[in-house]
């Protein structure tokens, strides 16, 4: 199987790639530095491709490399992200520009890769997409006030993420028919640079979820949005 993460230089991706790896899974570990992302793909026996989900001369260019290298793409796990930090983190000060600078990755980069790679992940046998969501995207989690997250109102990354959960469930009705699968993985609240290391899980925890639905069989689901221990409410 061939696989390709985004983001996987570092943290939850990173995590992802080595996971595959260990699987006997051929894995292209996607970055946009090229110097730290071969040295972190060296390191867990993957292949590095320079990426940046943001960049459709990137996003386009990477998707002839795999065609010409390998034909097809059985595994694709869109997790490049961003949390943007602001001053103050209230929605009513949010910045429309970081708005639309998270959902640029979070987002629009998720539709741009996907879009690129279906064609190769259709002549996969069952090809499998995962869209790395977060639990702060439940909207049932965001309204509940004894919900452990219930504080953290961040505008731009929860809405991007929410509306990421959508893209997932519109990609697998299209798909609906078809041996491709599509889900949504919530990592949890993991000790990452994005957070400046404050989560209680480590990113090999967090990267338990999809790497679990990047192997579903062929019984799996789609269009469902999961952490490690099943599915969560929207």
């Amino acid at each position: 199987m061939i696989a390709l993460i985004t983001g996987a230089t570092k943290g939850i991706g990173h995590q992802i790639a080595r996971l595959l790896a260990e699987r006997d899974v051929t894995v292209l570990a996607a970055g946009r530095d090229a110097e730290r992302g071969q040295r972190a793909a060296d390191g867990i026996g993957a292949r590095f491709v320079q990426l940046d989900v943001t960049s459709a001369e990137s996003v386009a260019s990477a998707a002839k490399w795999i065609e010409a290298e390998y034909g097809r793409l059985d595994i694709l796990v869109n997790n490049a992200g961003v949390l943007l930090p602001q001053e103050d983190p209230a929605p009513s000060a949010t910045p429309v520009d970081v708005l639309r600078a998270t959902y640029e990755t979070n987002v629009f980069g998720v539709v741009a890769v996907t879009n690129a790679m279906l064609p190769l992940l259709r002549r996969a046998p069952a090809a499998r997409i995962v869209n790395m969501s977060s639990g702060l995207a439940s909207l049932a989690r965001a309204t509940d006030p004894q919900d452990p997250f219930w504080e953290s109102n961040y505008l731009a990354y929860n809405s991007s993420k929410s509306a990421l959960n959508m893209v997932t469930v519109a990609y697998a009705k299209e798909l609906a028919g078809t041996p491709i699968k599509v889900n949504a993985a919530d990592p949890g609240y993991c000790a990452t640079d994005m957070n400046g290391h404050s989560g209680p899980r480590t990113a090999e925890q967090g990267a338990a979820a999809a790497v679990r639905l990047a192997l579903l069989d062929a019984g799996g689901p789609t269009g469902s949005y999961q952490d490690e221990d099943g599915v969560l409410p929207w």
